[in-house]
Order: C-alpha cells, then sequence, then structure tokens
C-alpha cells in the first residue's frame, strides 16, 4: 500500500513534487539537448562530422524516432503497474537512457565503419530508457495529491516548468557545443544531463516521497483488502478512462503541430530565417530554448490565472480547446512569414516569425499538456494507472510520427516556400478546427468525468455525480 510521504510542504505543495521537478528538468535537458541536434548532425556532411543525409531522409528518421520515444511508455506503464513499480521503472529507464546518449556520443574515429550501427543502438536504447521514465516520473505528481484535490493541476504547471527548464538551457548549452564544437562532444553533455537525473533519485526520493510509488499499482490493497488488479472497472471508471482515450486522440492534432520545433521548423530556421544578431549568427538551434522560455515565464502566469478565476476556472476540456485555437493561431505567424518570402527561397525573414509561432504554441501547451498530465492522473483507474499515462504518450508517439511525415513534404530547393506554405496553412486550419469540436462536446465529456475536477469545477447539476 501506498503511502503518503510526510516531509512536508514548499509553496503550498508537498516537497517531493520539487523532487520531481528536478530528476525531469535534467531528464528533459538531456532529450531536448539531443533533439535539437539531431536532425541538424544527420544532414550535416560527413566532413563536418556528420551522416550527410538528406533533410528528407532526416525528418524522416526524426519522426519514425519521436514516435517511439512516446511509443515505448505504453509497455513501460504497464511494468511499472504490475511488475516494477514507477521508482524502480525511473532508475533504469534513467540509467538506459545514460546509455543510449554516450553510444550517440562516441566519437567516430574509435568506431569507423560502425559509426550508424551504433547511432541506431543508441537511439533504440533512449526509446526503451524513455518508456521506463516518462510514464512514470508523471504518475508519480500526480500521486502526491489525493482524489479532488484542486492543487493537481497546478502541480502540474509547476512540474512542467522544471521540465521547461531543462528544455531552455539544453540547447543552449548541446546546441552550441554539437554545432560550435564537436556532434558527439554534445550527445555526450545531454548523457551527463540523464546521470545527474537518476543521481537525484537515488540520493532522495525516500527522504521526500516516502514509500510512494515502490509498489506497483495494480498490487495496491482495495478498501476490502484485494489487490486492485483483481477488481472489475466501475461504470464511472469506465467512463472516465473514456476521457482520458478521447482526450489523448484529439491530443494528436496539437502535437502534429507543436513537434514541427525540432524537425520543420529547425530546418526553416536554419535556411530561411537571418539569424544574425550584432554581427553573432547564432545558431539555429537556440531558437529551441524561445519555447522553454517562454514557458517558465508563463508557467506560473497561468498557475495563477487558473487559481484567480476559482469557480470559474474552465473544465480540462474547454482548456483543451483553447489550446487547439492557440496552436492556430501559432502558425497563422508562419503562414505570414512564407508570405513575406513570396516564393523565394533565397529571401531570409526575420527570427521575430518563429518567435511569435512560438509564443503561441506555449500558450496552447499551457492549456493542454500539463492539463492532459493532471486529467490523466485523476481520472486513470489504480490499476492501470501508468498504462493509461503511457496511453497518452502512445497518442503522442502517434503526433510524431505524424508530424515527421509532414515536415518531409518540404521538399528541397525552390519548392521549399510554397510547400512550407501549404504544410503551415494546414496545421493552422486543423487546429482551429479541433478546438472548435472540442469546446462544442465539453460539457458532456466533464459529465463523464463525474466530480473528478473538485466541486469548484462541477459544471453541471451535482446531482450528476452522486455516483462517486
Amino acid at each position: 500500500m501506498n503511502s503518503m510521504p510526510s516531509s512536508g510542504t514548499l509553496l503550498g505543495h508537498p516537497k517531493g513534487l520539487f523532487l520531481l521537478f528536478g530528476t525531469e528538468m535534467w531528464e528533459r535537458f538531456s532529450y531536448y539537448g539531443m533533439r535539437a541536434i539531431l536532425v541538424l548532425y544527420l544532414i550535416s556532411t560527413v566532413e563536418n562530422g556528420g551522416f550527410g543525409w538528406t533533410t528528407s531522409e532526416a525528418l524522416g528518421l526524426y519522426g519514425t524516432f519521436t514516435m517511439a520515444v512516446y511509443l515505448t511508455p505504453v509497455l513501460g506503464g504497464w511494468l511499472a503497474d504490475n511488475v516494477l513499480g514507477q521508482r524502480k521503472s525511473i532508475i533504469i529507464g534513467g540509467l538506459t537512457m545514460a546509455l543510449g546518449h554516450f553510444a550517440l556520443g562516441t566519437p567516430h574515429q574509435f568506431i569507423a565503419g560502425q559509426e550508424e550501427n551504433l547511432f541506431y543502438i543508441g537511439l533504440v536504447l533512449l526509446c526503451i530508457g524513455n518508456g521506463l521514465f516518462k510514464p512514470n516520473i508523471s504518475t508519480l505528481v500526480g500521486d502526491l495529491y489525493e482524489e479532488g484535490d484542486v492543487r493537481r493541476d497546478r502541480a502540474f504547471t509547476i512540474f512542467y516548468m522544471g521540465i521547461n527548464i531543462g528544455a531552455f538551457i539544453a540547447p543552449l548549452v548541446i546546441g552550441y557545443v554539437g554545432e560550435k564544437i564537436n556532434w558527439q562532444l554534445g550527445f555526450i553533455f545531454a548523457g551527463v544531463g540523464m546521470i545527474l537525473s537518476v543521481i537525484m533519485q537515488l540520493t532522495m526520493a525516500q527522504r521526500y516521497l516516502g514509500d510512494l510509488g515502490r509498489e506497483p499499482s495494480a498490487m495496491r490493497t482495495t478498501s476490502d483488502g484485494s489487490a486492485a488488479k483483481s477488481q472489475p472497472l466501475t461504470a464511472v471508471e469506465r467512463d472516465r478512462a473514456k476521457v482520458i482515450l478521447i482526450m489523448s486522440v484529439i491530443s494528436i492534432v496539437f502535437w502534429t503541430g507543436y513537434e514541427q520545433a525540432g524537425g520543420l521548423l529547425n530546418i526553416y530556421a536554419k535556411d530561411f530565417t537571418d539569424r544574425n544578431v550584432m554581427g553573432f549568427e547564432m545558431p539555429a538551434s537556440w531558437l529551441q530554448s524561445v519555447s522553454a522560455f517562454f514557458v517558465v515565464m508563463f508557467a506560473p502566469i497561468f498557475a495563477a490565472m487558473w487559481t484567480k478565476l476559482g469557480s470559474k476556472e474552465p473544465s480540462s476540456p474547454k482548456k483543451f480547446a483553447f489550446g487547439l485555437i492557440f496552436l492556430g493561431v501559432a502558425f497563422l505567424f508562419m503562414v505570414g512569414a512564407t508570405l513575406v518570402q513570396g516564393g523565394d527561397s533565397s529571401v531570409k525573414v526575420s527570427v521575430m516569425w518563429l518567435i511569435f509561432t512560438y509564443l503561441f504554441l506555449v500558450f496552447g501547451e499551457l492549456c493542454l499538456s500539463p492539463i492532459g498530465l493532471s486529467l490523466v492522473s485523476k481520472l486513470a483507474p489504480v490499476k492501470f494507472l501508468s498504462l493509461l499515462m503511457g496511453a497518452w504518450f502512445l497518442c503522442t508517439a502517434a503526433a510524431n510520427k505524424i508530424a515527421g511525415v509532414i515536415g518531409g513534404y518540404i521538399g528541397e530547393g525552390s519548392e521549399q516556400i510554397n510547400n512550407a506554405f501549404a504544410i503551415f496553412s494546414g496545421l493552422a486550419i486543423s487546429g482551429f478546427a479541433a478546438g472548435i469540436i472540442v469546446f462544442l462536446f465539453s460539457g458532456k465529456l466533464v459529465d463523464w468525468m463525474h466530480g473528478a475536477e473538485g466541486k469548484e469545477r462541477v459544471e453541471h447539476d451535482p446531482r450528476d455525480h452522486d455516483v462517486v
């Protein structure tokens, strides 16, 4: 039986939240640093230490890899729920990811003729490790709070700041090292970040998390003394699981647009954006830090805004709808950038087009991603806790693959601007359309949640929720 930790609170939240914040910060430093240079490394010439792939080949691999990274959490979630427990899964996953980064960072001169083989081994290790780490760190955040605790959404927003502090620092450090010094050294820096994440868990988890996450959730005992895994799902649990799956599928639209950041938008920054600042040309990968900077800046504002709204705070489905609409607005800026170019691939546009795109993507992200993680943690039946968190990431996996396929349509040479216009227009329209649909059906989704949002945000007759 998991007991709640008794290490006290900080800023009104359990101190364990801030341990998980730091653990995830260093893990995201490693992942986003690697992601910032991955495509650029693949298209770099062999003479410059890369593989000399075409843009389409690199974006295709990027899409497949990022899909696999978010696909494996389904298996990792099941293993945590039924065999390992969340805490052990996080440690094993973190060490496996560190090995993956170090495999990518092995200097080519030491493995002549085997560079691509070791490269693929590194990617496989990253996928396996992430599958064990990713769903379980998020599940532990939710486990810190009792059912109905309205602090949970705000806790995930704070946790999300940890993610994005790591994501902000990573491209600045690893992007610079990779692009300006040596690609392999950049990947090694990413591995060091992952090791720091594991060390934090090994040295501080017992103090701040107690026994939370040690026991597989399916083995937890229910009120009648039986194991959770032996209990059939109730009608309420089935409805709640249905909401998780519906919202996870809807999130594919958002992540398909958002994940253009590491692929198509990264290429656009490199080839079609004026990156000169006072005579210094910033590395294209540095623009990968912009989103994370905006998250760190605006996450406290969004958290305070939800708190200030009190009983008027939008339901989770309505927040999702706002997130999708912000996605549409974001890609209108990229449509504008391509119109400025007028079909001329030699024209480089102001970096402000990308910055405003990232700003509105972040507004959408803050309405959707931390809220989605919180939604899963408060709606998932106990025996499927990490598995359904994995299902959330499974849909992110699908979005990453779709994003890579869509980005690959950019093509080569002079056709790229016209193709980019079509891609950005399609993403904008998709965001607006999906947002409107979710908004229209938000009431029904709230009904199926059966009061899990907490008393402050019940949008319908309270008698509807007497079954809880």
